[in-house]
């Protein structure tokens, strides 16, 4: 019998702009790694959390990596328990979903260990579950992506790939700055017009009939969120000047990444993603943030045992 198994899940791009909680596609590159081993005694728990610069919880049922393998282990009836190493590639509060990858690579490395493995749909509401511990709410935003990799569709209950035109590269850019999720959705309390969700569902439609037909021009239509961004883009300093440089270099559209404050930028091949990126970071340094930059296919990677 296997005793342990390391797992590494891809960060992501929640949301997409039009798709609150249900649109993401994983990045390849930055991400989080986890080991799972299995103990005789009939628990999770947290052995280890490295590479974060803030403290998270060491209390399994707290932490989403330990909440998602407990809600496996209960629901499978798993006599023994895992024992669980977490070291994070990604930025606390980034909007990159980090949260999302500890849960979702815990997840893929405890269900290595089992005799008869499920599959990455059958582990979709366990990651859910450790979501929530983070943000709150079952969204499968990011973890769907990072389940099945590419652009996903990911409602209460199901897991929908989404096409993507060949060629199609994101450009995410991370500044030197923590938004937490939680504060980021508290900005979202309040009423919104009836108009604004017929002309966010309309561009949802057309930004995924885009990627089905692969059609930049309906996709370039529909990259526009008119419901979540105004709200959000106050906390993120730079943003109007940031997304501005993104399109004026060439990107189909760009919005928040996740929560924020990490900004995205679709783009139609990989060097119009190089340069989208280098003009963006441009201009958070103008208003005074470093920031990083990784150039991925939307079509990014799935979470993958990797030891």
């Amino acid at each position: 019998m296997t005793h342990h198994a390391i797992a590494f899940a891809p960060a992501s791009v929640g949301n997409v702009g039009v798709g609150f909680d249900i649109l993401g596609h994983s990045v390849a590159g930055p991400g989080d790694r986890v080991l799972v081993r299995h103990i005789p005694e009939p628990t999770v728990r947290i052995a280890a959390i490295r590479g974060s610069t803030q403290a998270l919880p060491m209390d399994a049922a707290r932490n989403t990596a330990g909440a998602a393998v407990i809600a496996l282990r209960k629901a499978l009836k798993i006599p023994a328990g895992f024992e669980i190493e977490i070291d994070k590639g990604i930025p606390f509060g980034s909007g990159m979903g980090g949260s999302a990858a500890s849960a979702v690579a815990a997840l893929v490395a405890a269900n290595a260990l089992l005799g008869e493995p499920l599959t990455r749909s059958e582990l979709y509401p366990f990651a859910l579950e450790g979501e929530a511990v983070a943000s709150g709410g079952r969204h499968g935003d990011n973890v769907g992506p990072m389940l099945l990799g590419g652009l996903v569709l990911s409602t209460a209950d199901r897991l929908v790939p989404i096409p993507v035109p060949r060629g199609l590269h994101c450009a995410l850019v991370h500044p030197a700055a923590v938004l937490e999720t939680r504060a980021a959705r508290a900005a979202l309390a309040g009423a919104y017009a009836l108009s604004d969700f017929v002309a966010q569902s309309a561009n949802l439609a057309l930004l995924l009939a885009g990627c089905h037909e692969r059609d930049l021009d309906l996709i370039r239509a529909g990259l526009n969120d008119v419901l979540v961004e105004p709200r959000r883009a106050p906390l993120i300093f730079g943003f109007d000047r940031v997304k501005q440089a993104a399109l004026s270099a060439g990107a189909l559209g760009a919005s928040i990444s996740g929560a924020g404050p990490s900004v995205f930028a679709w783009c139609a091949d990989e060097g119009t993603a190089h340069s989208v990126a280098g003009w963006m970071r441009s201009a958070f340094s103008d208003v005074g943030y470093a920031s990083e930059a990784w150039i991925s296919p939307v079509a990014g990677p799935a979470a993958q045992v990797v030891a």
